[in-house]
């Protein structure tokens, strides 16, 4: 259905917007367009420089990870294995 719309049909359409709307109004909403456009390039590229910061940690100056006292069994090994070896 939309494959035969041409060049004409466009133009077409876009009178009839201009006629329903007017011309202040549709500049109005291509502003709009544009600062939402924007606003998307500048959170993408702030995400990418958030990566690539995390990306060069690369675990430095990070605590290493215990399992210790995360969960009940775990924390009764951990009790288990501390008694052995003080006895």
């Amino acid at each position: 259905m939309l494959n035969n719309i041409g060049l004409p049909g466009l133009l077409l359409i876009a009178v009839v917007v201009l006629v329903l709307f007017g011309r202040g109004k549709i500049s109005s909403l291509m502003g709009e367009v544009g600062k939402g456009i924007t606003s998307f390039k500048k959170g993408v590229s702030e995400g990418e420089t958030e990566v690539t910061q995390v990306e060069d940690l690369d675990g430095a100056d990070l605590p290493s990870h215990s399992d210790t006292g995360t969960h009940p069994k775990t924390d009764k090994l951990a009790d288990k294995g501390a008694k052995k070896n003080k006895v």
